[in-house]
């Protein structure tokens, strides 16, 4: 922004002109207000990402469990009765509560089981399901 003086020097009207320089208070509130915005969106960002991560390991927590839990029975060659049986287990120092249900299936050599994996403090909101089969092998 240009300025120019009038100067009156001995009866000789002299013109000086100068430059101000630095910033208005509008800029510095429109630049304040751009990083306010800025900042608020990376913080709610770096919350999100937290809040997933977490989720994630309790998900992959809980889908070990159910896969622990079928390749137990298959691992034995269980054969089990149908009904529903229901335990606890610690993964990852998460707790976690498993139910299992055994069906039967058209094929009498096969039974059905589904896990269902749920938080501690939810039983509500099943964590994993996996559904698997087992197949009859008499024992040798």
């Amino acid at each position: 922004m240009r300025t120019s003086c009038l100067e009156k020097t001995s009866g000789l009207v002299k013109t000086s002109s100068f430059k101000l320089s630095g910033f208005t208070l509008i800029e510095v509130l429109v630049a304040m207000a751009i990083i306010a915005v800025t900042l608020a969106a990376a913080s709610r960002s770096a919350g999100h990402a937290i809040d997933t991560s977490a989720d994630l390991k309790r998900r992959v927590a809980a889908d070990v469990v159910a896969q622990n839990r079928l390749e137990l029975h298959t691992a034995k060659h269980d054969w089990l009765v149908p009904g529903k049986l229901t335990g606890e287990e610690i993964q990852a120092g998460l707790a976690m509560i498993w139910t299992e249900e055994i069906t039967d299936t058209p094929n009498p050599a096969f039974r059905r089981v589904v896990v269902n994996v749920y938080a501690i403090n939810d039983r509500n909101f099943s964590l994993r399901r996996l559904v698997g089969f087992l197949a009859f092998e008499p024992r040798k």
